[in-house]
């Protein structure tokens, strides 16, 4: 398996993944990994309706191992109808997810997540929601570089390379196709895969992380496959070491990029899109928990052909560190 994942990814690309950086060398960072990720990695479809990761990212910025429940909100705006005055409505995607990090070998490190999706919107005719399990992702991640510290600098860098899965457990339902948000779903419907890797260089407190990431998405059993996607992101972050706890505050930004959507193999017209964001985050770890805090708003973008606005996402973890 070790492998397989190298050298998919070694062929694929050189900077993407879900991060964590364990220094070897006293300093502020000894105890805490610092990772963080734009690994929007994961499958925020094209609205990040069933968004397991997706922009937030997959791992803890003080906890390398570690065991948690994180809440995502997600707010959009989207024209209910193919008229030029037809009526824009409110979207709201409610995510609870529970996600841990677990190491398998000084090299390799698994990723687990299960989100619990609340959606719901405004229609003219009324308001209407959907709730239930979503689309169970699995990840493995391999440190093709292990961190090396210059004692004079304090610097350091890691790179890692991995590769996961998304299984089609959350409902896809394709009456919600039509005319409206397509993404307004529980899940997929269908077997996803991701390639990720991650670049992180750090001096003393102050770091750089850059993420990639991109998901292959295949057609479910009703004939209906989301596009591709391509995630990207760079975050500037600062470890302040205080006597009881620590702070990382964060900013930096991120993008994401999807392909058309298909049915019976033809591309559905206005499903495609970008968007780049920019994020903002602060951590706070005491002991063996931490509390993080994490928003994005969104400086440009074009999704499915302007129908669909991002308004923000904001996004509140509590990890207990194994």
């Amino acid at each position: 398996m070790k492998k397989i994942i190298f050298l998919l990814l070694v062929s694929f690309q050189f900077a993407n993944a879900s991060v964590k950086d364990t220094l070897q060398y006293p300093n502020p960072f000894q105890k805490y990994y610092l990772y963080t990720e734009a690994i929007e990695d994961d499958d925020c479809d094209a609205c990040g309706c069933s968004a397991n990761g997706g922009s937030m990212g997959f791992s803890s910025m003080l906890n390398s191992n570690f065991i948690g429940v994180r809440y995502v909100y997600q707010s959009y705006t989207t024209k209910e109808g193919v008229f030029n005055n037809s009526p824009w409505i409110d979207e709201n995607f409610n995510t609870v997810q529970i996600w841990s990090r677990i190491p398998v070998t000084k090299r390799i490190q698994m990723s687990a997540l299960l989100p619990y999706h609340n959606n719901n919107r405004d229609l003219a005719t009324g308001k209407e929601g959907i709730s239930g399990i979503g689309d169970f992702t699995i990840m493995g991640m391999y440190t093709l570089i292990q961190p090396k510290m210059d004692s004079i600098s304090n610097y350091s860098h890691k790179v890692q390379f991995g590769g996961g899965l998304k299984a089609p457990t959350g409902k896809y339902n394709v009456a919600n196709n039509g005319t409206l948000n397509p993404s307004f779903q529980l899940g997929t419907g269908s077997w996803d895969y991701l390639l990720v890797s991650e670049y992180v260089v750090k001096r003393k407190q102050f770091g750089i992380n850059t993420a990639l990431s991109y998901t292959f998405k295949t057609e479910n059993q009703k004939q209906y496959q989301f596009g591709n996607q391509f995630n990207y992101g760079s975050t500037l972050f600062y470890l302040f070491d205080l006597d009881k706890i620590k702070l990382v505050p964060q900013a930096g930004i991120a993008g994401e990029v999807y392909a058309s959507n298909k049915q019976v193999k033809q591309e559905v017209i206005g499903t495609k899109g970008d968007i780049l964001f920019s994020k903002f985050g602060l951590e706070v770890g005491k002991n063996k928990l931490s509390l993080g805090l994490n928003a994005m708003l969104p400086i440009n973008q074009n999704l499915t052909g302007g129908n669909v606005k991002s308004n923000y996402r904001f996004s509140i973890n509590l990890n207990y560190s194994l």
